[in-house]
């Protein structure tokens, strides 16, 4: 099978690496890729937004599947232009993409499915006094605000005082960013342990796929701006087989069946960010449609059978017949390391060296995230730059390797968390 994959970072990176490994696929193409991905797939220069182009290349290579990688080509309507030239595509259409598009219409579909999630309301600029009257609703700080649309990850702030509340609201609505913030979404702070959730979906059938922890906060101990992940591990202790099956009960079935009442069926990976505690259970945070980034890196890592079949049947439909992927009984951690500056303006240009002496340390591959060649070298070209991904027999040992081969990495502008799976490691 011939498989286009779409997008150019570290999630990306690690779908082309297990998929090259797929015994049914004989030519594995990436649109635009990176310098990692170019030693395993064919790099072809269109970039992952450029719809048309994605298109007009689909139409001329004819893949038998289509997997996009970020959600904004999806939320501009990549997989309906695909498949109305008969092109296979694992991905939402536009008006299901919108469960990741739109905050606003996340949460209004959750509350009118019952699906749990926060106490929220939703708000334009025309509305900012009455924004910040409803900060007076909650007990008090942390106030969470969301930027309606797409803000590549960054659309989120926990405000710890209502004054930052009351200035964070003006400078979203005021254009912060930019058409992504002209409404607002203000919701209650959840309580409880945050968690990432995979199900692949048909537009009929959900499958469960795979729990991970990812690490948002840019800093150690959880601290600083949120960032679009610093580090993810898989299994989580939290979600164990009765916490997925609930998950999968009160959340992704009523998620699949409301989408499909709707007249927008969801085919792909549905990521369904979590807060998890003991009075309430799991609770919506947010959808996205797309695999989590980092999370895929570690999902992928673990997974101990092809997954092509199920994206394909995702694409097509039949999941139903499809046997759950198994996955390794090894636990899998990523480290992120991003150039110095993030989650605003990195640094960019640095050359990395050491990438190969990574690579040696047992267990480990080192996904490109946000890299160039350059000449002869490998450069840091974007905040989230690679992800050194490790599997082991243990969740500590595992952690143990990932810090190895980051520590056999010289790039002087790099930087990285060094306490990825905190939680589960203090479980023991």
């Amino acid at each position: 099978m011939k498989i286009l994959i779409v997008g150019s970072g570290g999630r990306e990176h690690a779908l082309a690496w297990r998929l090259k490994q797929s015994p049914r696929v004989t030519q594995l193409m990436v649109a635009p890729g990176n310098p990692g991905i170019a030693d395993l797939a064919e790099c072809v220069p269109v970039a992952g937004d450029d719809v048309e182009g994605l298109v007009e290349l689909a139409r001329a290579e004819r893949p038998h599947l289509v997997i996009v990688g970020p959600e904004v080509p999806l939320v501009m309507g990549l997989a309906d232009k695909l498949r109305a030239i008969d092109i296979p595509v694992f991905g939402p259409s536009a008006r299901a993409a919108m469960l990741e598009g739109s905050k606003g219409f996340s949460k209004d579909f959750m509350a009118r499915y019952s699906i749990p999630t926060a106490r929220y309301r939703r708000f334009t600029a025309e509305q900012t006094a009455d924004a910040k009257a409803y900060l007076e609703t909650f007990d008090g700080p942390p106030y969470v605000l969301k930027a309606d649309g797409l803000a590549a990850g960054k659309g989120v702030v926990i405000a710890e005082t209502k004054a930052e509340a009351e200035a964070e609201i003006d400078a979203m609505l005021g254009g912060k960013f930019g058409a992504a913030s002209a409404s607002l979404v203000i919701e209650e702070f959840m309580h409880g342990e945050e968690a990432s959730f995979f199900a692949l979906c048909d537009g009929e059938t959900a499958v469960a796929l795979a729990g991970a922890q990812d690490h948002k906060r840019v800093g150690d101990g959880d601290t600083g701006p949120n960032t679009g992940g610093m580090g993810a591990y898989s299994p989580a202790p939290i979600l164990d087989a009765a916490m997925q099956q609930r998950v999968m009960d009160a959340i992704v079935t009523p998620t699949i069946d409301g989408m499909r009442q709707d007249g927008r069926p969801y085919r792909g990976v549905l990521f369904v960010g979590l807060m998890i505690d003991e009075t309430h259970g799991p609770r919506v945070v947010e959808y996205n449609v797309r695999f989590g980034d980092p999370e895929c890196q570690v999902i992928m890592a673990r997974l101990a059978e092809d997954p092509l079949p199920q994206l394909l049947a995702c694409a097509t439909g039949g999941l139903a017949g499809c046997k759950r992927l198994e996955r390794f009984s090894d636990p899998a951690v990523t480290v992120v390391m991003a150039g110095a500056g993030y989650p605003g303006e990195p640094k960019k240009g640095g050359v990395i060296r050491g990438l190969a002496e990574a690579g040696q340390v047992d267990g480990v591959t080192v996904f490109h995230a946000g890299t160039a060649r350059q000449g002869n070298d490998i450069v840091g070209n974007g905040g989230r730059v690679l992800n050194v991904t490790a599997t082991a027999p243990t969740l500590k040992e595992a952690v143990q390797r990932a810090y190895e081969a980051v520590d056999r990495i010289d790039w002087a502008d790099g930087f990285c968390r060094r306490d990825i799976a905190w939680r589960a490691l203090e479980r023991g």
